[in-house]
């Protein structure tokens, strides 16, 4: 997916947008880490608000060269919300209707946005997580095939492709060969393996660090503890140098910190990469972080009141 080029007078459409976003230095967060840089991929900047958009434009897009994407058919996928925004951006911008298997208790944002752009929600149950609507969105697809392009973005190649041929490669621009160690979230885990293989293949010293809850049960909304749940099919556990484990406080922690001492207002997912990302700082390090969306999708989570007086943020008081 290149970066788009744009001829006077030709406007873009709003999926020409996706990609190219900027690297932000973290300079507040890294001066109490002797020698180490910390970088955050803006992702957020995409027009849908994630680095989801990547990998869903990829699959639509590939989907519709081979055939499998054609007028009157719906695109289906399971989401925690991110990616199927991305969908539902792109089958508005598209033609496409869209209908997405989402558990129950994401946040009202995602659910807000979703409708906005006019996506069907099937509901899951919460308690199931992402696997509750994975399953379900296996079913509809067995059960009406005719009907849907199942996207599968667990399990779709396009996925991690994505990221291979796009983030990897401006993160290598952004950054260079000073680039010590690369941090993202498992999830699909589509941008650490896209990424991940693009940057071994440019320099095989590069550390690269997945980063998953620390818990079955956690609060790290689109994040897998691969241990315990249905682990995606384009997953390589041999790719990680190290995986690190992050608690869903850790995150909420670090996510309130990044609005209050670097003035980025970011989803949790991205306190818990750079959560981790400190879990393997050492001096000397270059670290980049992807950090996935923006905060505004999470206002109406709790964690945003200020913690207790006294409590603990990251270690400091």
């Amino acid at each position: 997916m290149a970066i788009p080029t744009f001829t006077a007078g030709v406007s873009p459409s709003i999926v020409d947008l996706v990609g190219d976003t900027p690297l932000i230095r973290l300079r507040r967060i890294e001066r109490d880490l002797a020698g180490v840089e910390l970088y955050a991929k803006a992702e957020w900047q995409n027009p849908g608000g994630s680095v989801k958009d990547r990998p869903a434009l990829r699959m639509v897009q590939e989907g519709i060269a081979s055939g499998q994407l054609v007028k009157g058919k719906v695109i289906l996928d399971a989401t925690s919300g991110n990616t199927g925004i991305a969908y539902a951006m792109m089958g508005a911008a598209m033609g496409f209707s869209v209908t997405l298997c989402v558990p129950e208790n994401v946040t009202p944002e995602r659910k807000r946005i979703l409708r906005a752009y006019g996506a069907e929600l099937i509901f899951t149950n919460p308690l199931e997580g992402s696997d509750g609507a994975i399953r379900m969105a296996q079913e509809m697809n067995a059960s009406n095939p005719e009907k849907f392009f199942y996207a599968d973005q667990y399990n779709n190649d396009f996925n991690w492709k994505s990221h291979y041929d796009t983030t990897g490669p401006e993160i290598i621009r952004q950054v260079g060969s000073r680039l010590t160690h690369f941090v993202a979230g498992l999830g699909t885990s589509g941008t650490f393996i896209g990424v991940g293989r693009r940057l071994r293949e440019y320099n095989r010293n590069i550390v690269l660090a997945s980063m998953q809850p620390d818990s079955p049960l956690h609060g790290l909304e689109g994040l897998k503890h691969m241990e315990s749940a249905i682990v995606p099919g384009i997953y390589d556990a041999k790719l990680a140098d190290e995986d690190v484990r992050v608690g869903t406080e850790e995150a909420y922690d670090m996510t309130r910190r990044l609005a209050q001492e670097e003035g980025l207002l970011v989803g949790i997912s991205s306190g818990a990469n750079l959560a981790g990302a400190l879990k393997v700082a050492r001096k000397g390090a270059v670290i980049a972080v992807v950090f996935c969306d923006g905060g505004e999708r999470y206002l109406s989570e709790r964690f945003w009141e200020n913690p207790p007086e006294g409590a603990s943020i990251c270690g400091t008081n």
